[in-house]
């Protein structure tokens, strides 16, 4: 569990088959081969642009969209007090086997830039802040394993910035389209 100077107001998980919010389940549907697309149309979220997002995209976007629902403050106005802070260990994977299958054919060589613009993992705190008119610090960090201790670092050091109010935070990770995880945290400052 991450611990520090600073107050978690809400947390997410999320796993295959699986949405808790404050460790109760919100939503579930085991088996479910569509999972986050069946988890996107139950928060009705409307954001057409999730369809093109890769696994770890999804994964992260859905568990902020928990988080900042369950917030119940106004959403989608500017503010440059919120940071978005992740960690995971297998960056951007999933989506890289995907674009190097794309141009290991000499023959049939087709970078696809719908695909290579995944290939880089900070993307899902980019679509976090873009959604949320967040303007704050936006940082995706690999590391070897999750690390509770590192993330609650990054999250204090964070917050020695007198702008920097509040977090989005967490663990998000994809080594697959079916194998996936996040838990997200929603952090106010100590003041």
């Amino acid at each position: 569990m991450i611990e520090g100077c600073f107050k978690i107001l809400h947390s997410v998980s999320l796993s295959p088959g699986l949405a808790l919010l404050d460790g109760r389940k919100l939503f579930s549907s085991p088996g479910s081969a569509n999972f986050l697309s069946d988890l996107y149309h139950h928060l009705r979220a409307e954001y057409p642009k999730f369809f093109k997002m890769d696994v770890l995209c999804k994964t992260g976007f859905l568990a902020a969209e928990i988080l900042l629902e369950a917030e119940k403050a106004e959403r989608f106005v500017m503010r440059n007090d919120r940071a978005v802070l992740l960690c995971n260990a297998s960056s951007s994977i999933t989506t890289d086997r995907k674009f190097i299958e794309g141009i290991a054919n000499i023959d049939d060589f087709y970078p696809q830039p719908s695909l290579f613009v995944y290939t880089l993992p900070n993307i899902v705190t980019g679509e976090i802040a873009i959604r949320n008119k967040f303007s704050g610090e936006t940082s995706l960090y690999v590391i070897e394993k999750r690390d509770d201790g590192i993330l609650s670092s990054l999250i204090e050091r964070a917050f020695t910035d007198d702008e920097t109010l509040s977090a989005v935070a967490g663990w998000v990770d994809a080594s697959s389209d079916s194998e996936y995880e996040a838990e997200l945290f929603l952090i106010n400052k100590h003041l």
